[in-house]
């Protein structure tokens, strides 16, 4: 089975998570944390910074690493890294996504998040953040 590594950024404002919607392919309409593919010699928080700029038009701080949660998704298997991220410049722009919401933490089952978000989503519940 294809293994596929991401870093995803659990972007942070005022006691609020952003969350954003795809607008495309086979997961169309779904939630997840923005983020994308690590490139071949590329450490993680350079792949999430990068990926958060090409997604977003912001350049983020990187402030504390929070999991990392593996699914099996039918075609492949997903290793996705998450942190804990701020907004350190620019207003946020949907280059790829069709929606964005900023949820509580009390909010966060209100939206349909992919397979692989879910998990992260138990560990916001249970963490200060």
């Amino acid at each position: 089975m294809k293994i596929i590594e991401v870093v995803a950024a659990i972007i942070l404002k005022d006691d609020k998570i952003f969350a954003t919607q795809r607008g495309y392919g086979e997961f169309k309409e779904m939630w997840e944390f923005p983020g994308g593919k690590i490139e071949p010699g590329e450490s993680r928080e350079l792949a999430l910074k990068r990926e958060i700029q090409e997604e977003l038009g912001i350049d983020i701080t990187i402030d504390k690493f929070l999991c990392t949660t593996e699914y099996d998704y039918p075609s492949f298997h997903l290793t996705m890294h998450c942190y804990l991220c701020g907004i350190k410049a620019g207003e946020i722009e949907l280059r790829e996504h069709k929606s964005a919401r900023w949820l509580t933490t009390e909010l966060l089952d209100s939206v349909e998040w992919l397979p692989a978000d879910k998990e992260v989503v138990e560990v916001l519940k249970q963490t200060k953040h």
